[in-house]
């Protein structure tokens, strides 16, 4: 695992696309409990280097009911993006992640990763890369029919401050949701 992660953190296969040098940002452990697919660091994550160091990532243990200490342990949790380098700003926020990072190294990192509870897939590009057919027509009805991916998966929305406006239309997120996405981490967790 070490040795994989090390040749990840060195990994330069995006270089040419990118308009700054390239920082693969990736943590795990051959026990990670749970593994949180994101999509691909912000600037404030390529620039400290911490995954999930922004508002997302404060939201995204709210959703869990965590606090750093935990999120941060990798024999709890492994935080591998779709793209493990900032791919840079576009016009409505950050540009799609880079598409050669998943198919190059998560499935080695995976088969690595033997303690493995659950995969949590945040947004549209884990969702469609990790549940290809089985996904809905978009990623709203995706995350309405959770249970349907259990136990193996669970597809969440993004917990970007760009997503208030999806979180106030989608009160059955909060509701129905949510209350089973942290019991089932916790369990794990606590395992």
């Amino acid at each position: 695992m070490h040795h994989t992660l090390a040749e990840i953190k060195s990994c330069t296969i995006c270089k040419a696309s990118l308009d700054h040098e390239p920082r693969p940002v990736v943590t795990a452990s051959r026990t990670s409990k749970i593994i949180i697919i994101g999509q691909a660091p912000g600037r404030k994550v390529h620039e400290s280097g911490i995954p999930w160091n922004d508002p997302s990532g404060e939201l995204l243990r709210i959703w869990m009911g965590i606090d750093k200490e935990v999120f941060y342990n990798t024999d709890k949790i492994a935080l591998i993006p779709m793209g493990f380098c900032y791919p840079g700003k576009g016009k409505s926020g950050d540009l799609p992640p880079q598409p050669e990072c998943a198919p190059r190294w998560h499935e080695e990192l995976f088969e690595q990763i033997t303690d493995k509870q659950l995969v949590v897939l945040i947004g549209q590009y884990s969702q469609r890369y990790y549940l290809g057919k089985r996904r809905q027509e978009n990623l709203t009805a995706t995350v309405r029919q959770f249970t349907d991916y259990l136990p193996e998966y669970f597809p969440l929305p993004h917990p970007s401050p760009r997503n208030r406006l999806w979180l106030r239309n989608n009160p059955w997120f909060d509701k129905d949701v949510l209350p089973v996405f942290r019991q089932l981490a916790q369990s794990f967790l606590s395992s």
